[in-house]
């Protein structure tokens, strides 16, 4: 069973928590990290959706919900070892973005993370339940994903970072 931290609108850390799959009061929210990772040839590491997930092979970054007691930070790190087995402790990592979802799908924080890091995809062990492909694309393939509707669309806030320069050099 998994268990979230809730919080207020304000980000203030509320005494309870919530198991995962059960409906969340209004009000309440929790927080949720995306993490891209960018190497040293500029270009941006992405994962395909499995095909029993919402959204089924389309392309996005590493992430998902923080545990009951983890900060955000901690929360990025474990869903990147978790989901494609690359530890990315002692990179260079920051915070680029707070988005507050607040509808019908979802009530939370949407910290975006974003790490400089070189490593192969060979070294890379995907979690078969999540993950089914994974590849490094350049700021024109990433584009050209979106052009051709074949990104999350639950990462349509890329198109804002890359027009403010946030992800590539």
């Amino acid at each position: 069973m998994e268990y979230w931290d809730l919080y207020d609108r304000g980000r203030n850390k509320l005494n309870c928590r919530h198991i995962r799959g059960e409906r969340l009061e209004k009000g309440l929210y929790h927080i949720v990290v995306h993490v891209w990772i960018v190497n040293s040839n500029n270009e941006l590491l992405l994962t395909q959706r499995h095909p029993d997930k919402t959204f089924p092979y389309k392309w996005e970054g590493s992430g998902g919900s923080i545990l009951a007691g983890e900060d955000s930070l901690d929360g990025a790190l474990r869903e990147v070892k978790e989901e494609i087995g690359i530890d990315l402790r002692g990179n260079q990592g920051k915070k680029i973005k707070t988005i507050i979802r607040d509808n019908d799908f979802c009530s939370d924080f949407l910290d975006v993370w974003l790490f400089k890091a070189d490593f192969s995809l060979k070294e890379t062990k995907l979690q078969e339940t999540e993950v089914i492909g994974i590849q490094w694309v350049s700021k024109a393939a990433l584009k050209t994903l979106f052009d051709q509707a074949e990104m999350s669309p639950s990462v349509q806030y890329l198109l804002d970072l890359l027009d403010q320069g946030l992800l590539f050099e």
